[in-house]
């Protein structure tokens, strides 16, 4: 569909939501920015196991690991109980 016949115009670039000086507290950049340079830019070395080891131990953060445990905690036996039918329901008028 054309712009002629109300379709988009299929400009790529739209910095309509960038940020304005002053005007927001959540930096966004322009469509144009240079995007900064990684280890990933280099091809031979992003997709290499020596890069997947690295990846991984920088995913897992001892750190951030607890050592206790939730799982199965469950009340008491008798704290809980179900509400009756009538229970939390308005009077019928």
């Amino acid at each position: 569909m054309s712009a002629a016949q109300g379709g988009p115009a299929g400009d790529p670039v739209d910095n309509d939501y960038q940020s304005r000086t002053g005007q927001n507290e959540i930096p966004v950049q322009r469509d144009e920015a240079p995007i900064e340079s990684s280890e990933y830019d280099n091809a031979e070395v992003a997709n290499s196991d020596e890069q997947l080891v690295r990846d991984d131990k920088d995913a897992i953060d001892e750190n951030n690991i607890i050592e206790e445990r939730t799982r199965g905690a469950t009340k008491k036996a008798g704290s809980y109980a179900e509400p009756g039918d009538e229970e939390g329901l308005e009077a019928a008028e």
